[in-house]
C-alpha cells in the first residue's frame, strides 16, 4: 500500500472496496471521479483520488458492511494487544502481503477494520 502523504501512526491510511469486477470498478470511478489506478495482479488494484489511496479487492465475494477501513500502525503487535485489551476480536490474524503486514479486527458494533505496517 502506498500513500502520497506521510503516514501517521494509528490513523486512517487506506480504504479498501471488495468488488466483483475490478475493470468495471476502474471504469466507473475513473469516469465519474477521475481516479487513477495501479494494478497488483488479477485480483487487486490500487486507486488514487489525488488525496488518498485505496484498493479494489476481487479475491473474495462481495459482502455487506461497506468498504474496509485500513489504519496505519508502526508497531502491529502493540496495536493488536491494544485492540484486544479494548475488547476487540481479531477476525483475520496477522498476514503478509506485497508491501507489508496487516491484521483485521471488529469494533464494538461489528465493523471490520484493518491495521497495516511495512514491517
Amino acid at each position: 500500500m502506498t500513500t502520497e502523504h506521510p503516514r501517521r501512526d494509528r490513523s486512517i491510511n487506506y480504504i479498501e472496496f471488495n468488488v466483483a469486477d475490478i475493470d468495471r470498478s476502474k471504469a466507473f470511478y475513473g469516469a465519474a471521479f477521475g481516479w487513477t489506478f495501479t494494478d497488483y495482479g488479477p485480483s487487486y488494484c490500487e486507486f488514487s483520488d489525488g488525496h488518498m489511496t485505496g484498493g479494489f479487492d476481487a479475491s473474495a465475494p462481495v459482502g455487506s458492511g461497506g468498504p474496509l477501513v485500513v489504519l496505519y500502525g508502526s508497531d502491529l503487535a502493540d496495536i493488536q494487544s491494544s485492540v484486544e485489551a479494548a475488547g476487540s476480536k481479531i477476525v483475520k490474524p496477522l498476514f503478509e502481503f506485497p508491501g507489508g503486514h496487516r491484521f483485521h479486527f471488529t469494533d464494538p458494533d461489528g465493523y471490520e477494520l484493518a491495521v497495516w505496517s511495512e514491517t
